[in-house]
């Protein structure tokens, strides 16, 4: 791997963790999210209309990533309201690619390397000591829920988006729709939740929530790039130092609370993601 594409990998990493603060200091974060959702979503429309239109058997899969995609963020907007940015993300983080693995195994007949089983203890073992800290501190529990629930709507979408997209054999006009999707059922879904009033927003509410939806395009389309560029396991391991990146700045920039267990945490989850990806 090139500096250049390393340091554009790390540069993703602490975009994607740059977002997610983005959310997690504006004042409602459902609303916030949904800003960035609907600006997503102008921006996938805009590319859909310049690829050809999907066939009939990829619509479902796009309905069911839109759904996935929208679980998602709604779960990690519930999660932020409840904790703080160093403790939410890198369990929702986190745990993802452990589910996706453990999923491969079970169902998709995939077979594990030694060093990959490590990995996944380590994932656990991280996590396990996250989620005890939460105890111990006195924070909010119900973060766990909504963290974990994060964690398993991105697995869903990682295994959903990987197969919709070999069906469709165009991955572009598969993301773009997938936003499009997205900001729909999303938007549906915070209006049930909260009603009209979840389109009360500041001009600087929709500025944040701008600034944010171009740093998670930006993340993934740095990503998609450099895996065309090194290989993809390598690429991969290094994106994950984004949860390093989000407890550096909960820790910095929000004054969130940092000891040694959440340390070591953040330090095995970091680790075993890596393993299970190289």
């Amino acid at each position: 791997m090139s500096s250049t594409v390393l340091f554009a990998v790390l540069g993703a990493a602490l975009l994607h963790a740059s977002w997610n603060a983005l959310i997690k200091q504006g004042g409602n974060k459902l609303t916030g999210m949904l800003i960035l959702t609907l600006v997503q979503g102008g921006m996938g429309a805009l590319i859909a209309v310049t690829r050809a239109m999907p066939t009939a058997e990829v619509w479902l899969w796009l309905v069911v990533s839109g759904v996935a995609h929208a679980a998602y963020k709604l779960f990690l907007s519930y999660a932020y309201e409840q904790g703080d940015l160093s403790r939410v993300y890198p369990i929702a983080r986190g745990a993802a690619p452990m589910m996706v693995a453990i999923f491969g195994v079970f169902y998709l007949n995939d077979t594990l390397r030694p060093i990959e089983y490590m990995g996944i203890i380590g994932i656990g073992f991280g996590i396990l000591l996250m989620a005890r800290g939460v105890f111990s501190s006195g924070e909010s529990r119900r973060l766990l829920p909504f963290a974990l629930g994060s964690a398993v709507a991105t697995a869903s979408y990682s295994i959903i988006d990987g197969l919709g997209a070999r069906v469709a054999g165009d991955a572009v006009m598969f993301v773009a729709w997938m936003f499009v999707f997205d900001a729909l059922i999303f938007t549906s879904g915070a209006l049930f939740l909260r009603g009209r009033t979840i389109f009360k927003a500041t001009g600087r509410q929709w500025l944040v929530g701008s600034v944010a939806a171009l740093a998670s395009y930006g993340a993934y389309a740095v990503a998609v790039w450099a895996m065309t560029q090194a290989p993809i396991a390598l690429v991969t391991s290094i994106r994950e130092t984004s949860i390093l990146f989000a407890i550096l700045i909960g820790w910095l920039v929000f004054d969130e609370k940092m000891h040694k267990g959440k340390i070591i945490a953040a330090l095995l989850i970091v680790a075993g993601v890596i393993l299970t990806r190289i």
